[in-house]
């Protein structure tokens, strides 16, 4: 039996579909719209090669931009408590959106998610708005 990777249960579709439902909701959020400067295509794009890779899919990330390393990549911005809720909170808006809170891959696939909000953390709550 071959081993399915969340990227194989859920599909580049539906990958691309999240991207797309997440990005509005996170440039809408007055806490992290200060994080997202530039072109949100741009960011949808990276972002959609970053969660193939994270699921078991192709390296997409990797080949262009090197080994993600995303906790470093994130050290310019200002990444708190709060941001990391209301990204996460971004994300389950989309989940819903999609039909991926229905899926059991889709409960394990946030819960990672959960896992790197955490990590992504790199500033206290009171920083935040001194």
């Amino acid at each position: 039996m071959k081993f399915q990777s969340l990227y194989d249960e859920i599909g580049p579709d539906r990958i691309q579909e999240l991207v797309e439902a997440f990005y509005p909701k996170v440039y809408r959020d007055p806490v992290l719209r200060p994080l997202f400067e530039g072109d949100m295509s741009e960011i949808m794009r990276k972002q959609y090669m970053f969660l193939t890779q994270f699921l078991g899919g192709p390296p997409l990330y990797s080949e262009e931009f090197g080994p993600p390393a995303m906790k470093a990549r994130h050290l310019p911005f200002e990444i708190t408590p709060e941001r990391a809720r209301c990204w996460l909170s971004c994300m389950k808006e989309a989940f819903e959106e999609t039909g991926l809170n229905d899926l059991p891959e889709g409960e394990v696939f946030y819960t990672r998610l959960t896992q790197v909000a955490a990590i992504m953390i790199n500033s206290e709550e009171d920083t935040l708005h001194s």
